[in-house]
């Protein structure tokens, strides 16, 4: 079933982020912008904490996670071990989310209208998967670029 993929595919790429974050030299440099580098490590972590939490832990998962996204672009000097944390406890939400999800809830219309037109659950997951991994790439580079 495609749950059980996504579930695979999040929890991969998850753990890959907290590698990526792991692998910062020091705190600091997760928060570096330089050049045309405009976005941090940190900020885009925060992000994709964000947007996981919200679209799949609290819309599929009624987790109850209260999205702030203006502070995933504005805060700043949020420790490693914080935003590792906050990476383990959204492996948890989707997780816990993806495993009651049922083919007929993939197939029903996701209950945001996110983009210009409606879409199923199904094809929204799996964007929000490839979502997580270009910035995935994005933190990579950055890693590579400016630590």
């Amino acid at each position: 079933m495609l749950t059980n993929t996504l579930i695979a595919l999040f929890k991969r790429d998850l753990n890959k982020l907290i590698e990526e974050i792991e692998l910062y030299k020091t705190d600091s440099h997760i928060w570096k912008i330089e050049g045309s580098v405009t976005n941090s490590a940190g900020s885009l972590c925060l992000h994709l904490i964000g947007n996981i939490n919200h679209f799949i832990g609290s819309v599929l998962g009624n987790t109850g996670y209260v999205r702030q996204r203006d502070l995933e672009f504005s805060l700043k000097d949020v420790p490693k071990s914080e935003l590792i944390k906050q990476i383990e406890d959204t492996l948890v939400a989707v997780e816990r989310t993806l495993k009651i999800v049922t083919p007929e809830d993939l197939q029903k219309e996701y209950q945001l209208q996110v983009f210009k037109e409606p879409m199923t659950t199904e094809y929204f997951l799996v964007h929000l998967s490839t979502h997580l991994a270009y910035h995935l790439g994005q933190i990579n580079f950055h890693r590579r670029l400016l630590d």
